[in-house]
């Protein structure tokens, strides 16, 4: 089990889901917004669940079809890797490791 890795997961988790409220915000008050270039690399590097969280409870950047398969892609790649790193046996990985 590592720890650490869920832990990253959740952590940039939270600061995707956190990134993409403040956008929308800023982008109500038609003020200075985050970057879509920072919005992915956090969702990459494993906010995906939260970046896709985000995206639906914000309803933003709902309409650029890059970004809702892209969050959902990405965040069902994060939920796989928090259950192989919790020990979770999946049927067809025991053949790959």
């Amino acid at each position: 089990m590592s720890t650490l890795g869920i832990e990253w997961i959740a952590f940039l988790s939270i600061w995707a889901f956190a990134a993409m409220g403040y956008d929308k915000r800023q982008a109500k008050r038609k003020k200075s917004r985050v970057s879509e270039k920072s919005l992915w690399l956090l969702a990459i590097f494993g906010g995906g669940i939260g970046a896709y969280f985000g995206m639906q409870v914000f309803r933003h950047k709902t309409l650029h079809t890059s970004f809702r398969v892209g969050f959902l892609m990405l965040a069902l790649i994060d939920a796989v890797l928090i259950l192989y790193l919790a020990g979770l046996k999946m049927p067809a990985l025991p053949q790959l490791f």
